[in-house]
């Protein structure tokens, strides 16, 4: 069965393009995978935890050596990790904080960034084993950040969700930059105006 993992950032709900973005991405995937299966994770209804001391002892240990505390720190990571597993396509809505990704987001990525189940060490370096899957994100942000805004270099967000995504192997990304999201705040264009192109892009991708 087809399956699409669907991911939120953003703490705006209805009021956030890059949820509506992500949203559109999800209904476009199902029209076109009638009965496919899609998994929701809300990130920032998720009880996320940090990668702390436990976490990475378990995480780099045989799991007949994991204590009690390993296993608590690493339970969410191998939920979302069995999650990102488990999709062919990954939805990913996110807006961009101070040129990056939310601290949300990075907790996510930690968790499901992890040796021996997203990526091995090998002779020759690091291998993904997250290879196959396919990614689209929608990234919001108040200014723009592309290359005809002349600031792409304050844009950190997707040069970072690029590379870290291929270090687990997932290649296949495509980003949807739905930049000058201020306009939409203070009246200066409607929303549906500035969704308009965005949502073909989306579709488009999915």
């Amino acid at each position: 069965m087809p399956t699409l993992l669907h991911l939120d950032a953003s703490p705006r709900g209805d009021y956030s393009i890059s949820r509506q973005l992500s949203t559109a991405a999800v209904k476009s995937w199902k029209d076109k995978n009638p009965g496919g299966k899609v998994i929701e994770r809300d990130l920032t209804k998720t009880e996320m935890t940090f990668v702390d001391l436990d976490w990475i002892m378990g995480a780099f240990s045989a799991p007949a050596q994991h204590t009690d505390s390993h296993k608590r720190a690493l339970a969410i990571s191998d939920e979302l990790v069995g999650e990102l597993l488990a999709a062919d396509v990954v939805a990913i809505g996110t807006p961009m904080y101070n040129f990056a990704i939310p601290a949300i987001l990075k907790a996510w990525i930690d968790h499901v960034v992890r040796a021996g189940k997203t990526f091995n060490y090998t002779a020759t370096g690091a291998e993904g084993l997250a290879k196959g899957r396919r990614v689209v994100v929608a990234a919001a942000s108040g200014g723009s950040y592309d290359a005809a805004s002349g600031l792409e270099a304050y844009n950190y967000e997707i040069p970072y969700l690029r590379h870290i995504l291929g270090f687990i192997g997932i290649t296949d990304v495509t980003f949807v930059q739905a930049g000058g999201t201020m306009r939409v705040a203070q009246g200066q264009v409607s929303s549906e105006e500035f969704l308009a192109p965005l949502l073909q892009q989306v579709s488009a991708a999915i």
